[in-house]
């Protein structure tokens, strides 16, 4: 080879060696949260085998709760290393912000609730802690992938997890039945999102989500990408409980660990929605419209008649579950530009609310998870005033009631709905509403107009349950009074992920895009 040879080659050699350089200390800034999660829960796990069962409980859920916060505060660090890291594959954005946020919050809530719970159903924390830790790490992962390859593998680090989690409760045959019946369809439904992201890469020749959009924008559509992405939405709703994927939803949250169900009734589904907008939107699916509104109103209609039949208020949430799942997807049927935001303050609404109802589940159902009927909750606000108020509080939230913020989380996605001409399935959304809101007053009612047929006994809220409890009402106070700072948030971010995309400060003050 000449020396000419070598000259013309040497700049080619030396970009190819900047590409696949050592990332730099700013890239693994924009993974600090995750970072901080794993070697919390590396510790956690180190730590267990030294101490006593007595002494567990409460030490490694300390390291836990430490390492949550740790890590909620390392999202300010990273949000001051805004851009893509890794080879183009993660982005720190102001989505990816208020996602990382929303979960790692979630994990504390769900920790605190545990510090009770562990100690009265007598189960050894072990890797319960490092696994909610593990499992926020992918669901972290989830919301700032911008690469189908490393989204897949977020999603089976934040599944394995929560399968694991889900049958905690080693001494019930229902808790053995709902890890084995979350692992088996979880798989499947991994396995469609796998075969989506391998024809979509078949379609596009890229894994990339920047790449596939501008390969879709650029020529026609074909039609391998079409069934690229009804794959993939097949394995994200599962996650999200839509139907007609919901079926493992009621018997996996009856088994359930209480304080497991109220995180993967949240966080994961939290991570999952990130994943869809990113995937519906950013890449603007071809076909979406028709999947996601047929999605929406099945969700929302088999959710609340479901529900208006149960007597187990965690079977009754998680019909609960399935039909604001799909209240959210009403957004997503709906134009970026207006369903966007919506979602995201939606999702952040209903993790307050739901978070909190399931911590007041667990702190009640007592000993082996044993009171968890409406008859159980009959007089309940009588014997505890401030557990059967705070529950009442979490449940007009999931009605819509104003002042909370499940109020104004409908009211958000009904107007980008309406705006986008989306009058059908708005009636079905309010007809819907309207349904639900008789089967969460039967709760309300139990506590308040029944009398007990049976004695329940109502232990003394303890610290960590009553701080869990309380931040997860100030939150859902503070976004039906004051949702305008969340939602002027939520709009930036929105915009950001839309690429160019102009919004205003605020949802209902949309103008009209001529281009779009």
């Amino acid at each position: 080879m000449s020396w000419t040879t070598l000259a013309h080659a040497f700049p080619i050699l030396l970009a190819q060696a900047q590409i696949f350089a050592a990332p730099s200390g700013a890239e693994y800034m924009r993974i600090l949260p995750e970072l901080v999660l794993s070697v919390f829960g590396m510790i956690i796990m180190v730590v267990d085998p030294l101490l006593d069962e007595k002494r567990s409980h409460k030490s490694l859920g300390a390291i836990g709760i430490i390492g949550a916060l740790a890590a909620l505060a390392s999202t300010y660090w990273m949000a001051q290393n805004p851009g893509s890291a890794f080879w183009n594959m993660v982005r720190v954005d102001g989505f990816s912000i208020f996602f990382h946020v929303l979960v790692i919050a979630i994990a504390v809530v769900a920790i605190l609730s545990s510090y009770e719970y562990m100690a009265v159903q007598r189960i050894r924390a072990g890797e319960y802690y490092g696994l909610i830790l593990f499992g926020t790490v992918g669901m972290c992962l989830m919301s700032s992938a911008v690469e189908l390859v490393l989204i897949f593998i977020a999603l089976e680090i934040s599944s394995i997890s929560t399968y694991i989690l889900a049958g905690f409760r080693r001494r019930e045959a229902s808790s053995s039945e709902s890890s084995l019946k979350y692992f088996l369809l979880g798989s499947f439904a991994t396995a469609f999102f796998l075969y989506g992201v391998a024809m979509m890469f078949g379609a596009t020749g890229s894994t990339n989500i920047d790449a596939i959009s501008n390969a879709l924008r650029s020529g026609g559509t074909p039609a391998l990408a079409y069934v690229a992405m009804a794959l993939m939405f097949i394995g994200l709703g599962f996650k999200v409980a839509s139907a007609p994927f919901h079926i493992w939803t009621p018997d996996v949250y009856e088994g359930a660990p209480a304080p497991i169900v109220g995180l993967m009734s949240t966080g994961p589904k939290a991570a999952a929605f990130a994943v869809l907008l990113r995937v519906m939107f950013e890449i603007n699916a071809p076909g979406r419209f028709w999947v996601i509104w047929v999605s929406a109103a099945l969700s929302m209609t088999l959710g609340n008649v479901g529900a208006l039949v149960q007597d187990n208020i965690k079977r009754l949430l998680a019909y609960s579950s399935i039909a604001h799942a799909g209240y959210v997807l009403v957004a997503f049927a709906a134009q970026p530009e207006l369903g966007t935001s919506a979602v995201m303050f939606y999702t952040a609404a209903y993790a307050a609310m739901n978070v909190g109802a399931f911590a007041v589940v667990s702190h009640f159902a007592n000993a082996g998870e044993k009171y968890l009927t409406l008859e159980d909750y009959a007089g309940l606000g009588r014997r505890s005033p401030m557990l059967a108020a705070t529950l009442t509080f979490f449940l007009m939230s999931l009605i819509g009631i104003p002042i909370t913020g499940g109020f104004f989380g409908k009211f958000y996605i009904f107007s980008a709905a309406l705006k986008s001409n989306l009058i059908g399935l708005t009636v079905i959304g309010l007809v819907n509403s309207a349904v639900g809101a008789y089967y969460y007053l039967r709760v309300i009612v139990s506590m308040y107009m029944s009398e007990p047929r049976r004695e329940v006994p109502v232990m003394p809220t303890p610290p960590a349950m009553g701080f869990a409890i309380g931040l997860c009402a100030l939150a859902t106070l503070y976004l039906g009074v004051l949702p305008g700072r969340v939602l002027d948030y939520a709009t930036q971010s929105a915009s950001q992920l839309l690429h160019g995309i102009t919004v205003s400060g605020s949802l209902i003050n949309y103008s009209n895009n001529p281009e779009r």
